[in-house]
């Protein structure tokens, strides 16, 4: 039975309905990490560590199509909640066009720069230089997928159409897996072939949406039309979005400081070590991401009818499903360090060994980053892009930041790892002064 944004959710019902998108961030990032996993065993150390010294760039010039997924579906859902469909439909379709258009924008510039921002991020010698510069651009041209693959998957949820969106991660993730394996195994194409992987499954990700929601008589609440562009929309668009964007660009911008302090303390293993991490931490985020997705559209729904009660109700189970969350992945992550650590780079004793104190190190931070994620992404559901933009500064950019540099000074390598958690705890600090600070005002407290 359909579960619709207006009705009363209990644990069992709020389960069900964020279910899709858990596993569909889950499933994301599996099949977003099959091509640093063929990578690394395939074609090598040096190609795997190419890949992750040029992916934050990629990632930050992409990081649009994750602020107009996030604000556009504030807007989205609120107009929904305020009983005006045909007005959430032309802001849906206008942000749908306005995705391809900076998408474009964004493939062109990225191919042009990619080789001097390679070695400006410290890529060595020619064949690290020369991979980052393959693999980056035929990713570059496939950004404008990218985006409308990320923007679709919070779509299908405000749509009442969470399953979807499900289905096509899973078809996107499949054709990844198996062309991975198909151009690097079987055809030997190294890194270009897991970059062309990657942008056929975005491609994939991208038209199956864009189908569905032309069509006329789809049957979920928003269709794929005429959209005009309104400005005004489209600025509370970005506002509402700006912590995912500040979120997305400024943790990628981090992870080439990171990149750049491994280099300093650890050279190419440090960047290999680092990108395993990074991982690992896709995997077990993405669901804590998933749930704050799903439950996002429920919660813009709620504010724009002006149901408090219900505010109240979705606030404390979240909370409560967020904190237990993160002690549980903080245990898993421990428990599976040996083996994460493996499938990657157990093929070099020293990388393994690295890697393996990283990943345990690094756990503590569990214990925090979903409740991090949830305030943030709670106020962006409010349409409060500000404060929401400032927990995820504070968290990806100022805490990051300062303990990276200070941090290794004093441990070297090791302050790299413990400066993960030392920000996570600072920024929950914030996310709570937060939350007391503004619950007379939404009335979720």
């Amino acid at each position: 039975m359909r579960i619709q944004l207006c009705e009363h959710f209990d644990y069992k019902k709020l389960l069900r309905f964020v279910f899709p998108s858990i596993a569909m961030m889950v499933f994301g990032s599996v099949y977003g990490i099959v091509d640093g996993l063929f990578v690394s065993n395939i074609v090598g150390k040096t190609p795997f560590a190419a890949l992750n010294l040029i992916y934050p760039f990629i990632a930050v010039l992409s990081a649009l199509g994750f602020m107009i997924g996030a604000g556009g579906n504030a807007i989205v859902s609120k107009t929904l909640g305020e009983g005006n469909r045909e007005k959430a439909n032309q802001y849906f379709s206008m942000l749908i066009y306005v995705s391809v258009v900076l998408g474009i924008a964004i493939a062109v510039l990225g191919i042009a720069t990619v080789r001097p921002i390679s070695i400006l991020l410290g890529a060595e010698g020619e064949e690290m230089i020369e991979n980052c510069v393959v693999y980056g651009t035929i990713i570059f041209a496939g950004i404008p997928f990218f985006m409308l693959q990320n923007a679709f998957q919070i779509f299908f949820i405000t749509a009442e159409r969470p399953n979807y969106g499900f289905y096509t991660t899973v078809a996107a993730g499949c054709g990844n897996m198996v062309l991975d394996w198909l151009f690097m195994a079987v055809f030997e194409w190294g890194i270009a072939g897991a970059a062309l992987a990657t942008i056929a499954s975005q491609f994939i990700g991208a038209v199956i949406p864009i189908v569905y929601f032309s069509r006329k008589h789809n049957s979920s609440l928003l269709r794929l039309g005429k959209g005009p562009f309104v400005w005004n929309a489209f600025w509370k668009t970005c506002t509402n979005g700006s912590s995912e964007f500040v979120s997305n660009v400024s943790g990628n911008i981090v992870a080439m400081l990171y990149n750049f302090q491994l280099m300093r303390f650890a050279g190419e293993d440090g960047v290999a070590a680092y990108g395993v991490l990074m991982y690992v931490n896709w995997i077990f985020v993405a669901g804590l991401f998933g749930y704050v997705t799903g439950a996002a559209p429920i919660v813009g729904y709620h504010y724009g009818a002006q149901n408090h009660d219900e505010l109240k109700n979705l606030f404390k189970k979240s909370m409560i499903l967020m904190a237990g969350a993160g002690v549980a992945l903080a245990a898993l992550t421990v428990l599976l360090a040996d083996v994460l650590s493996g499938i990657f780079v157990g093929y070099d004793q020293v990388l393994f060994e690295m890697t393996k104190r990283a990943v345990i190190i690094s756990a503590v931070a569990f214990i925090f980053i979903g409740l991090n994620i949830f305030g943030s992404g709670f106020f962006t559901a409010l349409n409060n892009g500000l404060i929401s933009a400032a927990i995820s500064f504070l968290r990806t950019v100022v805490f990051q930041v300062a303990a990276v540099m200070i941090l290794p000074e004093f441990w070297e390598i090791d302050g790299i790892w413990w400066s993960m958690v030392v920000s996570e705890v600072l920024s929950f600090a914030v996310t709570m002064l937060c939350l007391v600070k503004y619950r007379k005002r939404y009335h979720y407290m």
